[in-house]
């Protein structure tokens, strides 16, 4: 279109803008109880009852990131970064997206600063009830690799598992817990912007691209969910007679919202003994789902 470089960028920064204006409620929402309810079931179908999504963080390369922050901004001697934490689903539709930390940042000092878990604390987040090996819980949480904190929200693999079970639990995690990297990948895939380092010198446009690229990146999963989507969820619900996971449609923004209620919710996410216990019910109930599957598999390998 021969345009000038100055108008380029304004063009940029008046499409983002007016994509985030028409439809950043919409597609950057968060779950709502049928939404919730959909990833439970999808969840329970695919061995994790209570899961809700996968996350991880991304990191996009700042090519014109002000000297006097590139110390910030830099991991060694790389290139400056900032920070994407996300939350994607098994259909890849990003469900929570924090952008904006330094790349000097690990996962876990990203989560330190992340909303992620604000509106659980706050209590203003849907109910949650399911059943993983006979034993109830109300905390739906995330697949996560390994630098992740051992929370009740959190739920990583078995980095060296002893014994078929463990093993067998390691595979499944792993495998479904791709879906947050498969996303990120999709969306560099869609969006050369994203792919390729950020030319803007003003980090808060630069985070409103990010912002624009993830709510068309939603808009494409939406309208092509039944090309790509592994599961039809009215198909299996269909066959589980037994689906433990369900969503309360009264909030829990009944409970007065006071300090102690807050810290009393902030200690049960980070509950180390409820990780330990709810992946220890999640291995055997792996194990009696998929485990007679692994032994038919080995039984038929050639000696």
């Amino acid at each position: 279109l021969r345009l000038g470089e100055t108008t380029t960028q304004l063009c940029v920064e008046n499409f983002v803008e007016g994509i985030i204006y028409l439809f950043g409620d919409e597609y950057l929402r968060r779950p709502t109880p049928a939404d919730l309810q959909r990833l439970l079931d999808v969840g329970e179908y695919r061995g994790f009852p209570g899961m809700i999504g996968s996350i991880d963080c991304m990191h996009w390369e700042w090519k014109n990131c002000p000297t006097a922050w590139k110390g910030q901004y830099s991991r060694g001697s790389g290139k400056p970064t900032i920070v994407l934490e996300a939350v994607a689903s098994y259909d890849l539709w990003i469900w929570h997206a924090f952008f904006g930390p330094p790349g000097t940042l690990n996962d876990i000092n990203v989560l330190d600063r992340s909303p992620v878990f604000d509106d659980i604390i706050k209590g203003q987040a849907p109910q949650v009830t399911f059943s993983v090996n006979g034993r109830e819980y109300h905390l739906a949480y995330y697949l996560t690799d390994g630098i992740y904190p051992k929370w009740a929200t959190f739920i990583q693999s078995i980095p060296i598992p002893q014994g078929p079970k463990a093993a067998l639990f390691a595979q499944h995690q792993e495998a479904v817990r791709k879906d947050v990297e498969r996303a990120f990948g999709v969306l560099q895939a869609r969006f050369a912007i994203v792919k390729n380092p950020a030319l803007f010198w003003d980090k808060v446009k630069i985070g409103k691209i990010m912002r624009a690229c993830i709510i068309l990146h939603n808009m494409i999963v939406e309208d092509e969910r039944d090309g790509y989507t592994q599961f039809d969820v009215s198909e299996f619900q269909q066959g589980e007679d037994n689906g433990s996971s369900h969503v309360d449609l009264t909030y829990s923004t009944d409970i007065p919202t006071n300090i102690a209620n807050m810290m009393g919710v902030r200690t049960r996410i980070r509950d180390r003994q409820m990780h330990q216990q709810l992946k220890a019910d999640l291995v055997e109930h792996i194990w009696r789902k998929f485990g007679r599957d692994e032994d038919n598999n080995r039984a038929l390998m050639p000696l």
